[in-house]
């Protein structure tokens, strides 16, 4: 079975600044595999964090959820 991108142990320590920095790929987020920048992508899409962001963030987010790379 695979396993969600809810359910890795990054996504559990994930914060706000977190989140965005793997999105953007600034600071902590700099080097972070596709993987991460996912985990940091559902993040961003379960707490609702787009709404307050640049519009970049609420069409990416919107277009990972249609594609189904990250999960309503």
């Amino acid at each position: 079975m695979k396993k969600t991108l809810r359910e890795n142990k990054l996504y559990k320590e994930m914060t706000p600044y977190l989140a965005t920095a793997y999105a953007e790929g600034f600071c902590e987020g700099e080097d972070a595999t596709e993987k991460e920048q996912l985990i940091a992508w559902q993040y961003i899409w379960d707490k609702k964090l787009w709404k307050n962001l640049q519009g970049w963030f609420g069409r990416t987010v919107h277009s990972l959820v249609e594609k189904k790379i990250i999960v309503r």
